[in-house]
């Protein structure tokens, strides 16, 4: 698969997603800058994590009107692959790609460090293949904390767009698991065509053995191999 990363001023996670996605996954990955308009005809487009613009006003609220944003848009609604970790996840939201926003931690400090995610379904193709059991994935964020109204709370709760929620080891999902205050321990959504996904936890972290961890390449795998069952 012909894969497009996109590179805003401030992203520092699109080496550590490249090198996932090539070195790891083995698909071929494009640079995509972030004044240009022309995704090169990927396949899928993926936003890493980063400061996108310094973070200013909002995480992702300038990155989302930069000239590629309006090629990703539209890459997305005619049903092009989208994802977006943590700052790509703040852009998606912003740029209305994805319900929600993501606010302030609860605890005003940015948090790194791991935490573990738990499939919230089987219903679209980044959840599909995971087995239900807890992942460990770092988080590096200040404003990852998700909401959303209650009425379009209820509506991705029943729609099955929610992908990830925050749970302990054992996969139990309580508020002691939730480390940003996240309506219902979201950890990561999707949108009602269930091809543009974001996720705050970083899987490209955990996705080589010289890491010490591989659970996010067990996401990377699943994803990919989903796809190929609905290509």
């Amino acid at each position: 698969m012909k894969i497009g990363v996109i590179i805003f001023p401030g992203s520092n996670c699109d080496r550590d997603m490249m090198y996932a996605l090539e070195n790891v996954m083995g698909h071929e990955v494009v640079e995509l800058w972030h004044k240009d308009a022309d995704l090169q005809n990927v396949e899928m487009v993926v936003l890493p994590g980063g400061f996108s613009y310094g973070d200013y006003l909002r995480s992702g609220a300038i990155a989302r009107f930069s000239p590629i944003m309006q090629s990703v848009i539209e890459f997305a609604n005619t049903g092009g692959l989208v994802l977006g970790v943590c700052n790509g996840f703040q852009v998606l939201c912003e740029a209305g790609l994805l319900p929600g926003v993501l606010l302030h931690n609860n605890s005003h400090t940015f948090i790194c460090k791991n935490v573990f995610i738990s499939p919230a379904n089987h219903a679209s193709a980044i959840n599909s293949g995971l087995k239900p059991k807890a992942y460990k994935i770092p988080i590096a964020h200040g404003e990852g904390r998700y909401f959303i109204s209650d009425e379009d709370l209820k509506k991705i709760e029943d729609n099955n767009q929610v992908i990830f929620r925050y749970c302990n080891e054992n996969g139990e999902i309580n508020e002691a698991a939730n480390p940003n205050g996240s309506l219902n321990n979201i950890a990561g959504v999707c949108n009602e065509g269930k091809n543009v996904f974001g996720m705050m936890p970083h899987p490209e972290r955990a996705a080589d053995e010289n890491l010490g961890n591989t659970d996010g390449q067990d996401i990377f795998i699943a994803f990919f191999e989903a796809l190929k069952l609905t290509v």
